[in-house]
Order: structure tokens, then sequence, then C-alpha cells
């Protein structure tokens, strides 16, 4: 009777064995491509495209994988870093900012690529036109050169004496380049000298920001891209030490410390980023979404810094102000 059991036992598992698998679901794997750090990883921004990733049903080691590819600041390891993508294959590739965009864009023609927070994706040749992108690419635009113009306005109002502004920036970064031909077309209009205090990795940005200061700036702005991000809190550090008001886009540098700060919220179009991810997942094509820019611009003023810094600042500006740190 034992015997006649155990072979019904293994009988039932030989069945069991050779019916219908649980389906799996599958793991699609997308790229990413960024010029920023390993060592920083995950910023804040990549933190809220994760987020919004999960918020839409991706989630890593269960239907999403992610080949992430940083460049350290390098731009010529781009075209390598895009290369080994595509060559995996992944089904997506995320590029982030200009320099990758354009590395991602040559390494392949089928693949489709969305790039996030690039200043001018028409101007630096991503797209032909933001309605209709075509081809293989997509994305958001940073808006990075069309807030030039506002960003030094506001500088102005806020330091009405001031004559020379430094401006630090990622020198090899493309789309900065863009950004900083734009300021100087908007100070011509202000009155206002423009520095250049470009960079190509944090080793230097102690003598960047004793060259501005040397040079009797009366404030420094940023162009904001994912390695200068990367240096967030030792650049505000650097200022604070050397008493230069501090001017960004993104709000993060303001609760930093940064004087002022007006534009988009870079989390929010990083997190949107994730939207684009998921329609192409489920089958939409870049030739189909449209480049998508900011609509929702912050101004926020640090007055705890403006204090330290001894500025006393016009109500009116205070007044427009969407927060004051106090």
């Amino acid at each position: 009777m034992r015997r006649r059991e155990f072979l019904s036992f293994l009988g039932a598992a030989a069945a069991a064995a050779s019916g219908p698998a649980r389906a799996q679901p599958k793991i699609r794997r997308l790229g990413v491509l960024s010029q920023g750090s390993l060592q920083t990883h995950p910023t804040p921004v990549f933190r809220a495209f994760q987020q919004g990733l999960r918020d839409l049903g991706w989630v890593e080691g269960q239907n999403l994988a992610i080949e992430w590819r940083f460049s350290e600041g390098s731009a010529e390891q781009l075209p390598r870093l895009a290369a080994e993508l595509v060559g995996l294959p992944v089904e997506l590739i995320v590029a982030s900012p200009t320099r990758p965009a354009l590395a991602a864009k040559e390494a392949t023609r089928t693949i489709p690529v969305i790039f996030i927070q690039v200043a001018d994706p028409v101007q630096s040749g991503i797209v032909a036109n933001l309605a209709r992108p075509g081809a293989n690419i997509t994305g958001l635009s940073g808006m990075g050169s069309d807030l030039s113009g506002k960003r030094l306005e506001l500088l102005k109002e806020a330091l009405p004496s001031a004559r020379r502004v430094a401006v630090l920036w990622h020198r090899p970064s493309q789309g900065s380049a863009v950004v900083f031909r734009e300021l100087e077309l908007a100070s011509n209009q202000l009155g206002l000298e423009l520095k250049a205090v470009p960079v190509s990795g944090s080793d230097e940005l102690k003598d960047a920001v004793k060259s501005a200061a040397g040079a009797q700036a009366a404030a420094m702005m940023l162009i904001d891209d994912p390695v200068i991000a990367s240096y967030g809190l030792e650049i505000v550090s650097l200022a604070s030490e050397a008493a230069l008001p501090l001017f960004s886009i993104y709000s993060e540098y303001a609760d930093a410390g940064a004087l002022m700060a007006y534009g988009p919220s870079l989390q929010a179009i990083y997190w949107r980023g994730a939207t684009y991810v998921d329609r192409i997942l489920r089958g939409a094509r870049p030739s189909d979404l449209p480049v998508e820019q900011p609509t929702i611009f912050e101004l926020v003023i640090n007055l705890q810094t403006a204090k330290a810094l001894g500025l006393e600042l016009a109500p009116t500006l205070l007044a427009r102000a969407n927060r004051v740190i106090e």
C-alpha cells in the first residue's frame, strides 16, 4: 500500500511539474545615460525619476531593469557609453542633459531616446521641431536659455548696483554654452558685464569661486546641469565663504543657502520624464510625443542668506516670491 501511495505521489508531482508554469512578468530593460557621477547617484532628480516610474507601475527587479551609465563629467566617454547601451540592447534610452542626448541620438536610429533637461533641443540639433520631433527621439526641455533674461532681470532687481556677474558652468556642456550665449545677449541690455568661470571638474571649483570674487563680481550665477548639480552643496558653501550672492534656476539651491532661484522644478521635470518612459514602453512612438516644456516657474528667495550678506531686498521683490525662506 505504501508503495502504491508513493508511486501515486510521484505521478502527481510529475504532472504538476509538466503542467503550465506560472507566468512571470516580462522584465523591460531601460538604459540611462548621464553626464553625472556614480559617486553622487542617485541624486534628488534621479530619485524623482525612479519614483515616477514606481508611481506608474514600473518597479526595478519586478518588471523593470535599469542600466545606468555615467560619464563622470566627461563628454568624451559618452559615445562609448551610448554604444554600450545599444549593444546590450536596451529597449529605450533616457539621456540627460544635452551632450548625452546627442550621443544617444548618434548611437541609434531605432531604439527610442528620451532626453531630459536639455536647454534648447532645437538649437542643440537634437530635434528639428518641438511639436513634431520626428525620428526616434523626444523628451523634456529645461528651458534654460529662455529663462536667461528673466534671471538676470531678477538679479539686477535684487542687486541694483551690480555691474559684473560671474557665471559658473560646466565647460564640456554644450547646452550650458547655449545658455551662456543667451545670458550674454541679455546682459548687454541690462548693462551687466559677465565673467565666465567654467569648470571641468570639482577640483576647479575653489579656484573658480576665488576668481569670481577676485574680479569683484557682485554675484555668481549658475548654469545648471547634472554635473553642476552634483557639486551643488560645495558650490553653495564656497559662495557663502566668499560672500558671493548665488543665483540658480532650481529651488534646491535656495533651500541649501543660495540667495535666489527662479525656474521650473527640476524634480518635477524628471518625474515627468518617467511618464514618457511609461508611454513608450506601452507602445507610443517618440515621433508622436511632442517635446514638453515646463509651464510652472517658481521664485524662491532665501532671506536668511540675504541678511547674512547684509543685503536689503526690495519689498516688491519679496512680495512676488512664491516662497521666502526666513
